[in-house]
């Protein structure tokens, strides 16, 4: 068989999300940094999304993530997350998903039973720990890129709906928030088409109506993200709430989303909801959990912003290569807007 691509990617999933990591068949990209990188790969590299993430090889509910080497000596690898659609600055699913890769192949040395590693996402620095023990990561929890609100209490117009009540705040993207009782959903499973729908409607309004740009890096603009918002309770003690973000094209995250978590906690400490220390519990449509905690306040660009740990779990579910025949008439692939919105 004479191919002209192949490229090498371990499968995983954290709570219910999948990913997969590129970890051969790419040797790097242009850029210093990863945020550099990204905007490369967006620009004039984007024939690696495409050949990866659309049909035929790919799927909308699928994110991929690209090792490579970082020139910041705090860090010991990088790593550009690819979306369907976008190049985050940081992803909590994707981030959980590449450090267990990254330790359960060997590709960083695992230390039980705490391994202590450094990341950098196109966002800036992941601090991470590994919970490990016999060979697999418990748990990871890393320590996110300060989040903040970007507008509280606005209202929008929504296309068919009327007017909304929502919040824009960032965690690493820019989601608008809003409370989906406010919409009739209560975000279970057989809702999964509806929140998706309306919920990439009420982005493109948001975006439209609420313009939001990173006070420190004007490259990092638009809401990107809508996030369900349930209501918030106590459980044992332990504040906890259900949510659903979408995932563009128009999808839903099956985990509890860990920028949206971040996002959500920065807005739930501006309104007083909760405390720096005080533990919170995000729950998925699918009922799968990450565990969030304010661990120190701080200012973006003279902005109040609040520093997050996320933790959660992540498994490895492949091991295969993506290749390219030169025959083949879909090198980058191609999308249908019956699995993929808006196609």
């Amino acid at each position: 068989m004479r191919l002209s691509k192949i490229i090498h990617v371990v499968g995983a999933h954290a709570e219910g999300e999948p990913n997969e990591v590129i970890v051969g068949g790419v040797v790097d990209v242009p850029g210093k940094t990863m945020f550099e990188k990204a905007r490369w790969l967006e620009s004039r590299g984007d024939w690696l999304r495409a050949f990866l993430l659309h049909e035929p090889r790919g799927k909308v509910t699928q994110c991929t993530n690209l090792v490579l080497a970082s020139s910041n000596p705090e860090a010991q690898v990088g790593y550009i997350i690819i979306e369907p659609a976008s190049y985050p600055p940081m992803s909590g699913t994707n981030t959980i998903c590449t450090a267990t890769v990254l330790l359960e192949t060997g590709m960083i040395p695992m230390q039980e039973p705490l391994t202590q590693m450094t990341l950098e996402a196109p966002g800036g620095l992941i601090r991470i720990e590994a919970a490990c023990r016999n060979g697999k990561c418990e748990s990871i929890k890393f320590r996110n890129i300060p989040s903040f609100v970007m507008h509280r209490d606005r209202h929008i117009e929504v296309p068919g709906h009327g007017t909304v009540r929502v919040d824009v705040a960032y965690g690493g993207m820019i989601y608008v928030i809003i409370n989906s009782a406010d919409m009739g959903f209560e975000i279970t499973p057989a809702e999964a088409r509806a929140l998706s729908d309306v919920g990439e409607i009420v982005k493109l309004a948001a975006a439209e109506q609420l313009p939001s740009v990173h006070p420190e890096n004007a490259e990092i603009h638009t809401i990107n993200q809508t996030l369900w918002a349930g209501p918030l309770e106590v459980r044992d003690g332990v504040k906890t709430a259900r949510n659903g973000v979408i995932v563009s094209p128009g999808r839903l995250d099956r985990s509890p989303c860990g920028t949206g978590t971040c996002a959500r906690l920065a807005l739930m400490h501006a309104r007083g909801e909760i405390a720096v220390g005080e533990r919170f519990i995000h729950e998925s449509i699918i009922g799968t959990k990450f565990d969030g905690e304010i661990f120190e306040t701080t200012k973006v660009g003279g902005q109040y912003a609040v520093s997050v740990a996320i933790t959660g779990r992540a498994w490895i579910t492949a091991f295969h290569q993506y290749v390219l025949d030169p025959s083949d008439p879909f090198p980058t692939g191609y999308t249908l807007s019956d699995t993929w919105p808006g196609a």
